[in-house]
């Protein structure tokens, strides 16, 4: 029975006992304590602890589910793995332990004529918690299962929790007996490898609080109503009824390990080594698949970085099995095609998907051709000064500059020999992300003491913000810093941060700049103001100097901010919510704000896509949106419920947290989004908006750079005057300047290769120069030294080659020049059959070269190539190749 067989047969079975059947939620966990949906109970938990209302009483799903705590685990066992499908039951109120007991022993054990799935009951096994009587009698007296079949275990076996303070409560487990050939007799307490678990019945009774491990945490109480929460492993299900070992040789693993049997050409089953990298490819491509069909991008933190790092594993175990170019496309599109049929947005999605994973193997295999060398480098330092261990930083290099997960590392330094210091790696990264959060926390409060921000909001409360009605407005000085600490009154020249009762000035937020102006005391004293923030939620901190006089706090005070910057900025705010809106239309949803920044008279809009937009669609994009300018439509504000929000349709950027109460601009029928920032009154008022271009600014992001109003002008009449100078200089019409343009670049590009064929001409007729003056080694026949700097890389091998090829007869020979092209130094070595019988492989002495030039290097033994960042040490690393040659002949 296929997979997609047994999910039908599930969802069928309990839709027609009364249940309403849920689609899977996404993988993506709408819970702050998880990144990804562990357990197919997930989406239900609020149902569970009484927080929501239950759409009914009796529900079933077949649930999308991910776990990556043993990820180093899968591929060694049979056992692990990082996707699965939980078909659930679930009941709030309605029956509970008898008629869960009853529903899964019908389902097990009906014939599949009769739409179950034909388990023999007599290879059924139950478990119950230690002191579940009921259970056990149900199990026994109404089902009929032999007193011999139940068994007791305790709290770490059959009492369920999420691992998080939330439901649980005592369970009771179906298990299956494999046969004698999976091991001993007794029972799922005996031996669980042979009496597997497949079905799952939770009694959820309690609520559980925070504590460590399966039995270290206290109930809190009972939950508001007792419910019902069952899990199947679809995987193990099916494992059973294809009559397979182990859940990588069911249906839908199985045809990818297939696939990438046949990319790389070894067997299943013929030896433990390719049998785990099998296995870990057909695992960790369905999960990465998965994740990205349900919108999960690869990156360096949370949830992407699980998806970096699972697909980096899959990439490099094909790359260990024999793989040389890409292969991600043809893996993916076999998973697409078999879970489509569970899940058929898959299907649909395809390009998508496959965008983003083929953007992430590109990366990652240059990020191999970069890191490997590094590490190669470090791994050999670290065994040559005898160590065990490689350096912490070696490893955050790796991570930071080429994009290797800790992980990567772990494993091919493991496989090399050497364990890492990964303390010493998790505290570079610490150190990383705490600079980060104080640049960031820097600008938010300028080096203040938190507490003084706050004591002025407890005395004070939050900032009243006037700016959406007003640009001015009386206030009243509540709170005054100087140098970070607070003052009652600053004179003239302090450096101050003073908070208003009242603002028309805006805070920094949304991707908006802060509001400048003046803030003016009836004493005639004057601050001049150059930001503000927000440190405290709802407290305005306006930065800035004092002009005139002395301030105090209490004073009365008179706040304008700069009206012209305020409007520029509302510009290209409202020229931010266009483009969001003219790129989801012509990229579709996946292109999600995911940053912004609006300054006066330009703008930059973040979102998400797996590539570069196209230049036309681009265009077609910019003149949506000057088209919309065109039409005059109105911009406006309501604040609104978030759920009313929603059934409008305004859009809400990801990862934001929002209230209750909400503001919606509305831009006439073409854009609707959740905002607190400030905008133009008529789309007419913006003029005019000129995209600049497009960008990467990471994996599966891309930034939009732009110019709004007289701007955007100014922009436009310096291209016009400089297309009049082109137009001067080429002789011709402004449509004809591209192809005459393109004329001359091809003339120049015509003449460049012939100059760079005569300097390799001229290169390479030192070949015979160089091989006639060969030094004798111990009988071997070395070729060491410089050749001009500018020399490229391909040119200096060919001349390397052609070196070794002119020395004589069996004669050992070892050439290695070197040269400096863009102020790096550059070595190629070769050697001959002879000389690699001495012992004198090209490999080593790149190596020992590129070390001297403070780089590194590699190849095969007979040719290597290395650099360096250092050209004066260029003479050292010939005499290093030279002593190394007289140790090794």
């Amino acid at each position: 029975m296929e997979s997609a067989e047994i999910r039908r047969r599930w969802l069928s079975f309990f839709e027609e006992r009364g249940h309403t059947v849920v689609p899977s939620a996404s993988l993506i966990a709408d819970d702050p304590t998880l990144l990804l949906v562990p357990a197919g109970m997930v989406p239900f938990k609020p149902y569970f602890l009484g927080e929501v209302k239950p759409p009914a009483s009796t529900l079933t799903s077949v649930q999308k589910c991910v776990r990556t705590p043993d990820i180093e685990e899968v591929g060694k066992t049979t056992r692990h793995g990082t996707f699965f499908q939980m078909c659930g039951n679930f009941s709030f109120g309605d029956y509970f332990k008898e008629g869960a007991i009853k529903y899964a022993w019908e389902l097990l054990t009906s014939s599949v004529a009769d739409g179950g799935y034909g388990l023999e009951p007599e290879k059924l096994w139950i478990t119950v918690y230690l002191d579940d009587d009921e259970a056990e009698a149900i199990w026994r007296d109404v089902v009929g299962v032999p007193q011999e079949r139940i068994q007791r275990l305790g709290k770490k076996d059959n009492f369920w929790s999420m691992g998080v303070p939330g439901p649980c409560g005592p369970c009771s487990e179906i298990n299956y007996d494999r046969g004698p050939e999976f091991g001993v007799e007794g029972g799922p307490a005996v031996n669980d490898e042979r009496y597997v678990e497949i079905w799952n019945l939770v009694f959820m009774q309690y609520e559980r609080g925070a504590g460590d491990g399966k039995e270290d945490f206290p109930i809190l109480g009972d939950l508001p109503s007792k419910n019902i929460d069952t899990g199947l492993g679809l995987e193990r299900l099916a494992m059973i009824l294809q009559g397979v070992q182990n859940m990588y040789e069911t249906d839908t693993l199985r045809v990818v390990m297939d696939k990438a049997t046949e990319l790389t050409g070894v067997q299943y089953g013929a030896e433990q080594g390719t049998d785990v990298s099998l296995r870990v490819v057909a695992d960790h491509i369905r999960t990465s698949t998965m994740l990205i069909g349900d919108g999960v991008t690869p990156g360096n933190e949370g949830r992407g970085y699980v998806l970096r790092r699972i697909m980096r594993r899959a990439i490099r175990n094909m790359r260990l099995m024999g793989a040389t170019g890409p292969v991600v496309q043809d893996l993916v599109n076999v998973v697409i095609e078999t879970m489509g049929q569970q899940y058929p947005e898959l299907v649909t999605d395809r390009k998508r998907i496959e965008t983003v994973a083929l953007a992430e193997e590109a990366a990652f295999l240059k990020a191999i051709k970069g890191g490997t060398n590094i590490l190669d480098t470090a791994v050999s330092e670290t065994k040559a000064a005898g160590g065990t261990v490689l350096a912490g930083d070696k490893a955050f290099l790796l991570h930071d500059t080429w994009g290797f997960p800790i992980d990567l590392t772990l494993e091919m330094a493991a496989e090399q020999g050497l364990a890492v210091d990964e303390p010493g790696f998790r505290r570079l990264m610490q150190e990383q992300r705490d600079r980060a959060k104080a640049d960031a926390k820097a600008k938010k409060t300028g080096h203040a003491d938190m507490s003084a921000y706050r004591e002025i909001a407890d005395g004070s409360g939050a900032t009243e913000f006037t700016g959406y009605a007003t640009n001015q407005g009386e206030s009243t000085i509540v709170g005054l810093l100087v140098n970070g600490v607070s003052a009652p009154a600053a004179s003239e020249g302090d450096e101050v941060e003073v908070v208003l009762d009242r603002t028309p000035f805006y805070a920094e937020g949304g991707g908006q700049l802060a509001d400048q102006g003046r803030i003016r005391l009836d004493s005639g004293a004057v601050i001049v103001v150059r930001d503000v923030q927000q440190p405290v939620p709802g407290v305005s901190v306006h930065k800035g100097s004092v002009q005139v006089g002395e301030v105090t706090v209490g004073a009365s005070a008179y706040a304008a901010i700069d009206i012209q910057r305020r409007r520029a900025i509302a510009r290209a705010h409202s020229a931010t919510h266009l483009t969001h809106q003219a790129l989801r239309d012509a990229l579709g949803p996946t292109a999600a704000q995911a940053g912004s920044e609006n300054s006066p008279g330009r703008f930059r809009f973040d979102f998400g896509s797996p590539n570069a937009v196209p230049g036309s669609v681009l265009t077609d994009v910019e003149h949506k949106i000057n088209d919309v300018l065109s039409r005059e439509l109105e911009v406006t504000a309501e604040i609104m419920s978030i759920d009313e929000a929603k059934k409008q349709g305004a859009i809400a950027e990801f990862g934001e947290k929002y209230g209750e109460r909400v503001r919606v601009v509305t831009i006439g029928d073409f854009s609707k989004e959740l905002c607190g920032g400030t905008h133009v009154g008529n789309t007419a008022q913006l003029g005019l908006v000129k995209l600049l271009g497009e960008s990467s600014i990471g994996s599966g992001v891309r930034r939009v750079e732009a110019l709004v109003g007289v701007d955007a002008y100014n922009f436009l009449a310096k291209e016009h005057t400089v297309v009049a100078q082109l137009q001067e200089l080429v002789k011709g019409r402004p449509e004809e300047l591209p192809e005459k343009i393109a004329s001359m670049l091809g003339k120049l590009k015509d003449a460049e290769k012939e100059i760079e064929k005569f300097r390799a001409e001229k290169v390479l007729q030192a070949a015979a120069g160089l091989a006639a003056g060969a030094q004798d080694i111990k009988g071997v026949a070395l070729v060491v030294g410089t050749v001009p700097d500018g020399t490229g890389a391909d040119d200096l091998r060919k001349l390397v080659l052609d070196v070794r090829g002119r020395i004589q007869g069996d004669r050992p020979a070892v050439v290695a020049l070197f040269t400096t092209a863009n102020d790096r130094p550059l070595t190629v070595i070769a050697t001959n059959e002879a000389a690699r019988e001495r012992g004198l492989k090209a490999g080593d002495l790149v190596r020992t070269a590129a070390k001297t030039l403070g780089g590194g290097g590699g190849g095969k033994p007979d040719v290597a190539q290395g650099g360096g960042q250092n050209p004066a040490a260029v003479p050292e690393a010939i005499a290093a190749v030279e002593r190394l040659v007289v140790e090794t002949a």
